[in-house]
């Protein structure tokens, strides 16, 4: 059974993460902010990284101002887990699943910035109290994506961040491999310099709100991961 460790705010936002490892035999062990062990001591013992959801990167990560009209919410502790934890475990070359945050804390921590505010998007501490939003995507055929999902093309996802990156933001470590059919923010990355790292923009974690095969993603972070122990 390989063992997952899930960067998460809180125990309460990691739920939905753990339910969706669950039917695909993993054991996720959780890796909250008050965590104050060195990265690799973390992740010793550790076959997979899934980096969730979460408050926003704070922009001296990435040499900016904070843009003071952007609406940051900012987790410092979140930030001081999280990026030592993915510099470690890309050094290792471990399996990594980022999701919306997830995601954006990849592309920073490989050389990348953010777009403070795309506007236009539900943010994540509201998503409960609204409707779902959606929007279509393009997946980039032959990417590590694709082949995951099991064909590339337009999909409807849904819409759950205010922050994002498109090509000028995006680090020269990762390749595109899903865009924003509406104004072409990325939506998925994926390393070529690595075994199995991949980001996307969108919530596959909200079983509800998006197409079946997308839980494929969390099926072949553990299958990656199973790997190792082969």
């Amino acid at each position: 059974m390989p063992r997952i460790g899930v960067v998460a705010s809180s125990e309460d936002q990691a739920i939905p993460y753990l339910s969706a490892l669950e039917p695909w035999g993993a054991e996720p062990i959780l890796f909250l902010p008050d965590k104050s062990s060195k990265a690799e001591d973390l992740l010793r013992d550790i076959d997979g990284l899934l980096v969730t959801s979460g408050e926003d990167v704070d922009p001296v990560y990435y040499g900016q101002p904070k843009d003071s009209q952007a609406g940051l919410k900012l987790n410092e502790s979140r930030d001081q887990l999280e990026f030592p934890l993915l510099r470690e475990a890309l050094r290792q070359d471990l399996p990594i699943l980022g999701i919306c945050r997830g995601l954006q804390s990849l592309n920073v921590v490989t050389g990348g910035s953010l777009i403070q505010d795309i506007g236009g998007h539900r943010v994540v501490d509201d998503a409960e109290s609204k409707e779902p939003e959606y929007h279509r995507i393009w997946i980039s055929p032959g990417s590590k994506l694709a082949s995951v999902l099991g064909s590339g093309g337009q999909v409807r996802v849904n819409s759950i961040h205010h922050q994002g990156i498109r090509e000028a933001q995006k680090s020269k470590f990762l390749v595109a491999s899903a865009y924003s059919l509406k104004d072409s923010i990325i939506e998925a990355v994926e390393s070529p310099y690595h075994r199995w790292v991949v980001g996307v923009q969108w919530h596959p974690e909200n079983q509800s709100e998006v197409p079946k095969q997308f839980q494929r993603l969390f099926y072949a972070l553990v299958l990656e991961s199973s790997a190792l122990r082969e």
